[in-house]
């Protein structure tokens, strides 16, 4: 249990923390894809016969990049191609482990995650993510408010739009490849996207909307673990349940004028 919620507070602080700036960047549905189809790169190394996480997190980066172009450079609507993305990898991640014998009792937990099987050695991935990923923003945070709030001011200050937006996404591809495991496929993008509703619901600025998003991502995984270990509930889904309520409660003390939250 105590891996668990060394592993629940890592992985929700460090969605929480990329979360809040995918959500105000419109990044949430690619997160999302990127979690579907994070299920292929677990297929392809049970076929290869070498530990998943080796093989999903190149895949989930080099994934990202396609995806990345290919929306860069399509006409069809950013969603749609993303919805077929993520339906389709999906589709066929799961057609093929149904012939992989060694993983037919366990896709649900490929889905709706496994906290409890998480390793030390997971751990200290995600916790040298969770350090590079907030040094990275922390250095370039002016850039990144920009990027954030308005890409073409951005762009006019001589900001590195392409460098930045190329890292953010590489960055985010490694935050769903690592936390698959102990989120599962079907959740990730809940932990990207509800904390940082949340906290833009409550905070009157950037500086406050980042770490109120990261704590919240964090507070809720211990807590919805804790209650998981309670009433024997499964661990991934709990977890989202405690964000919900909390989203709940901010959008109910949410000032009601408050239209862009932390955007403004």
């Amino acid at each position: 249990m105590q891996r668990a919620l060394i592993g629940g507070l890592l992985t929700g602080s460090l969605g929480g923390l990329l979360g809040s700036f995918a959500v105000l960047r419109q990044l949430s549905f690619f997160s999302d894809a990127l979690g579907h189809s994070a299920l292929l790169g677990i297929t392809l190394g049970v076929l290869l016969g070498v530990n998943p996480t080796l093989v999903l997190i190149p895949f989930a980066v080099l994934f990202a990049l396609m995806v990345s172009r290919l929306v860069d450079n399509n006409r069809l609507p950013t969603d749609a191609l993303l919805n077929i993305i993520y339906s389709s990898s999906l589709a066929l991640a799961v057609v093929a482990l149904s012939f992989v014998d060694s993983y037919k009792g366990g896709i649900a937990n490929l889905l709706f995650g496994d906290i409890l099987g998480v390793s030390w050695l997971d751990l200290g991935l995600i916790l040298l993510l969770l350090i590079g990923a907030s040094g990275y923003l922390l250095l370039s945070r002016r850039d990144q408010i920009l990027l954030t709030l308005d890409e073409s001011l951005a762009r006019s200050r001589g900001v590195a739009v392409g460098l930045h937006r190329l890292l953010f996404i590489v960055v985010l591809a490694l935050v769903v490849a690592l936390s698959i495991k102990a989120v599962g496929v079907l959740l990730i993008s809940a932990f990207v996207v509800i904390p940082a509703c949340a906290s833009r619901l409550v905070s009157n600025s950037f500086n406050l909307y980042v770490p109120v998003a990261a704590g919240l991502g964090g507070g809720c995984a211990v807590l919805g673990l804790l209650l998981s270990g309670a009433l024997s509930l499964p661990s991934g889904p709990s977890v989202v349940i405690v964000q919900l309520a909390g989203f709940l409660l901010a959008l109910a003390l949410a000032p009601r004028s408050r239209g862009s939250g932390a955007a403004g």
